[in-house]
């Protein structure tokens, strides 16, 4: 059974209201940077050290705030990066709790068909490639579309309302351009 977008977008609402009322602004783009330094720190023990007063790091941006993403990546087990496993433990069991995904789902949608091809090795990899432009992004500006956009409009925050407001200005004729035959 399909849940209607509107359903959805209400159920999202509440989480974020939720979470903001009751823990913290959502925003997860930081943890895939605590991740990359949990990774680092497995192959280099020296990138995260422990002092008097808290943890430092080799690498500046792990030490800026005054060692917090250091200590994150010393001790990940926080809620934030907790959050991030649970938003992909959660898609998973949705998918297997009503019966994984069709075989409409697991095809090629006709518009990406028709604009770029069959073939689902490049599909993939444009996947990849726009993941990591939006990802690095999103480190360049401080922060992802949750965090800027949803907890900051949430929140009213101007900064919130700006930044959606560019996240469109760019979207929309990107979207246009990439499907100008569509």
């Amino acid at each position: 059974m399909a849940l209607n977008w509107k359903y959805g977008g209400v159920l999202l609402g509440l989480v974020f209201f939720l979470a903001v009322a009751l823990v913290k602004p959502i925003g997860v783009s930081t943890q895939f940077v605590i991740l990359d330094g949990i990774l680092w720190n497995a192959i280099n023990p020296d990138v995260v050290t422990a002092t008097d007063d808290g943890f430092t790091s080799t690498n500046a941006y792990l030490a800026k705030s005054g060692g917090k993403y250091a200590e994150s990546v010393a001790e990940p087990w926080n809620y934030s990066f907790v959050f991030v496993l649970a938003m992909m433990a959660g898609a998973a069991l949705s998918v297997f709790a009503r019966g994984g995904l069709s075989r409409e789902e697991r095809s090629i949608p006709e518009l990406w068909r028709n604009t770029v091809g069959d073939g689902t090795a490049k599909r993939y990899a444009v996947a990849f490639i726009g993941g990591f432009i939006v990802l690095y992004g999103a480190r360049l500006a401080g922060g992802c579309t949750s965090g800027h956009m949803m907890s900051g409009m949430m929140q009213t925050a101007l900064s919130g309302y700006i930044f959606a407001a560019g996240a469109f200005a760019a979207a929309i004729p990107v979207a246009i351009f990439m499907y100008k035959e569509a």
